[in-house]
């Protein structure tokens, strides 16, 4: 009787210690699936997000095609008028009245500024003021040389002396050759700082060391460089850098002539170069090229 009790109770024991191992694997059932149910939940919000967000894209990128089909339909038509022969005379009609604009601008500027090429022993090259007789229209009476007339002479890259006496006219004509700049349409490529006869000319090139530069660094570091400045005089300069800024202002008078199709002078004639280039624009060929 005890034999059988005894085993009776084991049997117990081991149905209870299954029931058990049974319940422990529910439980860790129920953890798994508590899971599983979280990243569904989960998965689920982030599709519908992306579902939204596509959604939207898709929408810009609709409104995108039908801008852009808007778009080629006014170019195609654009084009057709253009090819007519209506639309290029129009064409021309308003670049001849744009040109016709700009050259009276410019012939302005050239009253302000009269340029003259003097041949003698000196090789002079002279800038005269607008004095009331020439604005009379009588030549005979315009300002001599000796009185008030400002040159500029061919050895003013090496005499000391003569580009202190030429930083009015230089700086009248950085003056001529921004407004020319800006009736053209051209950004220089050496930006001007006017002040007279204490006018600076900078020089982006210059600020910039080719030994440091590497193309691994951020393109935007050289947007924040601040370009090299130099003055169009000499007084309290270095002798070096009013010769190279004279020699820049002329690289801006050459880019003004390269634009309308003219060949410049040389590298030594400012003056020539800016009368080369009001001569230029001023002719009949400039509005009917």
């Amino acid at each position: 009787m005890t034999l059988q009790g005894d085993l009776v109770k084991n049997e117990s024991l081991n149905k209870l210690n299954e029931l058990e191992e049974l319940r422990e694997r529910l439980e860790a059932r129920k953890v798994v699936m508590a899971n599983m149910s979280t990243r569904c939940k989960v998965a689920i919000e982030d599709a519908k997000k992306q579902e939204e967000m596509l959604s939207t894209e898709v929408r810009s990128l609709l409104v995108a095609g039908n801008s852009l089909s808007v778009a080629r339909k006014r170019l195609q038509e654009a084009n057709r008028l253009l090819t007519e022969e209506r639309g290029c005379v129009k064409l021309k009609n308003v670049q001849r009245k744009l040109r016709a604009r700009q050259q009276y601008m410019i012939s302005q500027v050239s009253l302000l500024y009269p340029v003259k090429i003097l041949v003698g022993p000196a090789q002079e090259q002279e800038l005269e003021s607008y004095s009331s007789s020439s604005r009379l229209g009588n030549p005979s009476a315009s300002k001599p040389v000796n009185q008030g007339s400002l040159t500029i002479l061919d050895e003013f890259f090496t005499d000391k002396k003569e580009v202190q006496r030429s930083a009015t006219v230089l700086g009248y004509v950085a003056h001529a050759v921004s407004l020319i700049a800006s009736y053209l349409q051209v950004p220089l490529r050496y930006p001007l700082r006017l002040g007279g006869s204490r006018s600076y000319i900078n020089d982006h090139a210059s600020s910039i060391d080719p030994a440091s530069s590497d193309l691994s660094l951020d393109t935007t570091l050289s947007a924040n460089v601040k370009p090299a400045e130099f003055p169009l005089f000499l007084e309290g300069q270095d002798t070096t850098r009013a010769p190279y800024a004279v020699f820049l202002l002329n690289k801006d008078i050459e880019q003004l002539l390269n634009f309308i199709g003219v060949k410049s002078l040389g590298p030594r004639h400012v003056l020539a170069n800016l009368k080369e280039l009001l001569r230029s624009v001023q002719s009949s060929e400039y509005i009917d090229p």
